[in-house]
């Protein structure tokens, strides 16, 4: 290669990385507090049961079903609304999802019977279908494959800061407003306080995100173009490796889809166990204070998110993405086993659930890398969103079934015993995925 060739490709390439960080400061951060509410949904809900399910004299088979079923609305419309994403653009999409999903989990307050929390959570999870799969697919709109490691572990530890703050957080909110302020109990004002900044938030969305790289008027004419070069030799070689056909129905007819939506559903199963019933185990340990609850369960997510970054950095540099599922996987059900073998010691039950948040989440991020890795442009917006929504039924199974046993057994153990199974199956199955379609 000639010295001039060598000059020209240099300047180049500085042009693209210095328009990777510009894209990476503009959005991320953006993006990351859109999905810490998005997320915190999901924690306030756990926090909501310690006074809930007193007050309204629900049992935790109802609770968990309760919790569950937002999972069936959440699946029954993913795949519609990422398509309808695709079409009209993320920006009035998103922001649309986000008033409505805020709005309906600030109604949760007005709660009274288990009909009317089914209902709510039902379209509550109606209204956020589309929010996930569709930030995967925004994402594959600024960033090539070998950039998304870092990017979506940096947007997902959303998840265990949500958990993190949230914590804390909704535990204060619990004893704060635990005189009746307002005419409303402790878990009401929950609701309300966590639900009205996504609605801001939504109309944010609409205000301040571009839907392409054409659009951004904070790139320059010459990231612009690096930034869609780059983008375009990566839908080449996807087009070239991949195994999937360009059209939905293709995608439907494909085994290799249907086998990721599965690993997904394992890797939630751990997930939605861990969000939905970490502050009930804590407090089983002899914690009564929501306060120190609270503050007990921020534990497990502060590991959680220093071990996400880690590892979204780790995927990218060796441009390794099976073994990045599969060892936190392990974890994970390294992690529940333990809970579940020394219930009745606090110390090792903590290190446990530390242990098993640290591995689902950081399997829940780096999974992503595999079907955007291969997926072409034109059926990445169905596939992520029928893969997403396969693995969200875990959202529906899982707390259903803790609570069921909890209420059958007075005790968790069996269940965790049974999640971790479940992961063990997800990771043997992530190696079938074959190296050459995903390692880059």
């Amino acid at each position: 290669m000639s010295t001039s060739s060598i000059a020209a490709r240099q300047p180049a390439a500085s042009v693209l990385e210095g328009a990777y960080k510009k894209a990476a400061w503009h959005l991320i951060p953006f993006i990351f507090i859109c999905y810490f509410f998005n997320y915190l949904d999901r924690v306030n809900v756990g926090f909501a049961k310690l006074e809930m399910l007193d007050a309204l004299k629900l049992s935790n088979t109802v609770y968990g079903l309760g919790a569950g079923i937002f999972f069936i609305g959440y699946v029954l419309s993913g795949v519609p609304s990422n398509l309808i994403l695709h079409k009209i653009g993320a920006r009035r999409w998103i922001a649309v999802m986000m008033v409505l999903w805020g709005s309906l989990s600030a109604c949760m307050l007005f709660v009274t019977t288990p009909l009317s929390f089914y209902v709510l959570r039902f379209f509550t999870g109606v209204a956020e279908a589309g929010f996930f799969p569709g930030m995967v697919l925004y994402f594959t709109h600024w960033f090539p494959s070998q950039k998304r490691g870092q990017v979506m572990a940096l947007f997902m530890s959303a998840i265990p800061i949500s958990g993190l703050i949230g914590g804390p957080l909704s535990g204060w909110m619990l004893a704060h407003f635990s005189a009746g302020q307002g005419g409303m109990m402790g878990w009401q004002w929950l609701f309300l306080l966590q639900g009205i900044p996504t609605v801001v938030l939504g109309v944010a969305v609409y205000l301040y995100l571009n839907d392409g790289i054409a659009q951004a008027k904070w790139l320059d004419d010459d990231e612009k173009r690096a930034m869609q070069g780059a983008l375009d030799d990566d839908e080449r070689q996807r087009q070239a490796t991949s195994t999937v056909g360009q059209s939905f129905g293709a995608v439907l007819r494909n085994g290799s889809v249907w086998m990721l939506g599965v690993i997904y559903f394992c890797i939630q199963m751990g997930v939605y166990a861990i969000n939905f019933w970490l502050p009930s185990i804590i407090k089983s340990l002899g914690y009564a204070s929501a306060v120190t609850v609270g503050w007990l369960s921020a534990v497990p997510y502060l590991f959680a998110a220093v071990f996400m970054v880690w590892a979204g950095r780790s995927a990218d540099r060796h441009g390794e993405r099976r073994w990045h599922v599969t060892a936190p996987m392990l974890m994970g059900l390294i992690g529940l086993t333990l809970a579940a073998n020394f219930s009745s010691n606090p110390v090792v039950v903590i290190a446990g659930l530390s242990m098993a948040t640290m591995g689902a989440l950081a399997a829940l991020s780096m999974f992503w890398a595999l079907p955007a890795a291969f997926l072409g442009s034109a059926a990445a917006a169905g596939g992520l969103a029928l893969i997403n929504s396969l693995g969200q039924i875990a959202g529906f199974v899982s707390p259903f079934l803790v609570g069921w046993i909890k209420d059958a057994t007075q005790s968790t153990d069996v269940a965790l015993y049974i999640l971790s199974s479940v992961m063990l199956l997800g990771a043997i199955l992530v190696l079938r995925v074959p190296a050459k379609l995903v390692n880059r």
